[in-house]
């Protein structure tokens, strides 16, 4: 089977491999076991490799580089006319040369993909929309054209789209999934985290507005500043770190809140095990593999009520929903602070949802869609 994905995922080029965001890479990774041959259709970077970069395990890769594009303003605009033939061109010539087409939305190559994929009826194809598929949720028009065209079964044809969460009123087409990052064999015995002396709290994402760190800093700090002995790490990196930097150093934080940058995967697991809270108050999530990775060792959760969240959350029963109002949230979070067994139900009741849904399950899935 020669399988062709369309993404908008930054790639780097490396000794003849192509690296990409590691996430990514390791479903596609499990995608790419059942295929002969693989199309990638995608921007390719001159950057640095770092922790956060993984290669494709496959020996045909055919990797086709399209020019990135936005169109957040006018200069930008004209230049995206200008490269819109020869991306649409790219995107055709891979779709009509693949057994099978593959998009990932939602971003501007999954537009362009959902577009084109319109002329291919009779080749089967899947979509995963890593985005929101909240049908009430705002977000950008770019984003609703994707879903429209993606759930519109008279255009879309042959499709099956994975998406985050179980909505009512969808077309047949739209399947519910899910990600995942440990396997049956991970599944080891963690000794349950007690709330004595320090609570360490854990960030993992970028650095960016949309993810919210600076929220959850100050949110511990309202706990310290409550006598409570609390810790925060934050382990990704983005355009903010300067920022938070500054907020740490003007507020005397440096002995409680640590920026750790991008780390291994590895050190990242550690965090997990060893942390009791996960903090994500995140704007926008599809199904956050940070939320179901934390819950999977035993750390609480602790997320805005975005997409599907409150369902992986048991609405509460797993976790503590924000409200995204610092007093109201650091409320919600002392009552689970004072009260040691409502913690230990939380991280249970996480930790048994989040190990049913493991890599072993999720190839077995991806089989039945190839």
């Amino acid at each position: 089977m020669k399988f062709a994905i369309i993404t908008h995922v930054q790639h780097i080029k490396s000794d003849n491999q192509y690296f990409g965001y590691a996430p990514y890479i390791r479903e596609m990774n499990i995608w790419l076991k059942y295929v002969d041959e693989v199309i990638i259709v995608a921007p390719l970077v001159d950057k640095e490799l770092n922790p956060i970069h993984e290669k494709y395990n496959h020996s045909s890769v055919d990797f086709r580089q399209v020019e990135e594009f936005e169109i957040t303003s006018i200069a930008n605009v004209f230049k995206t006319i200008a490269r819109l033939p020869k991306i649409v061109s790219q995107v055709y010539k891979a779709m009509s040369q693949a057994d099978h087409i593959h998009l990932r939305c939602p971003g501007n190559m999954g537009l362009i993909g959902a577009m084109v994929q319109i002329l291919f009826p009779k080749k089967p194809k899947t979509a995963k929309y890593a985005g929101n598929w909240d049908p009430n949720a705002k977000q950008p028009f770019t984003y609703k054209l994707q879903r429209w065209i993606l759930s519109n079964t008279f255009l879309t044809k042959n499709m099956q789209v994975l998406v985050y969460g179980d909505w009512e009123n969808q077309t047949k087409n739209i399947k519910p999934f899910f990600t995942a990052t440990y396997s049956e064999s991970d599944k080891k015995v963690i000794q349950s985290r007690v709330l004595e002396e320090y609570i360490d709290f854990l960030f993992v994402g970028t650095l960016s507005k949309g993810k919210q760190p600076l929220f959850a800093i100050q949110l511990v700090e309202k706990l310290y500043q409550q006598g409570k002995k609390v810790r925060l790490n934050l382990y990704g990196d983005g355009i903010l770190r300067s920022t938070l930097e500054t907020f740490i150093e003007e507020n005397n934080l440096q002995d409680i809140v640590f920026l750790r940058g991008n780390q291994s995967k590895e050190t990242v697991l550690k965090a997990y095990q060893t942390s009791h809270f996960l903090v994500l108050p995140s704007k926008s999530e599809g199904w956050p593999k940070v939320v179901a990775e934390a819950m999977f060792w035993g750390c609480v959760p602790i997320v805005s009520k975005v997409s599907c969240v409150p369902y992986m959350l048991g609405y509460g029963e797993r976790g503590i929903q924000l409200e995204e109002q610092l007093q109201t949230d650091v409320s919600q979070v002392m009552s689970a602070l004072n009260n040691e067994l409502l913690y230990q139900k939380m991280a249970s009741e996480g930790q048994n949802w989040s190990r049913q849904f493991t890599t072993d399950k999720f190839e077995e899935e991806i089989k039945k869609l190839l």
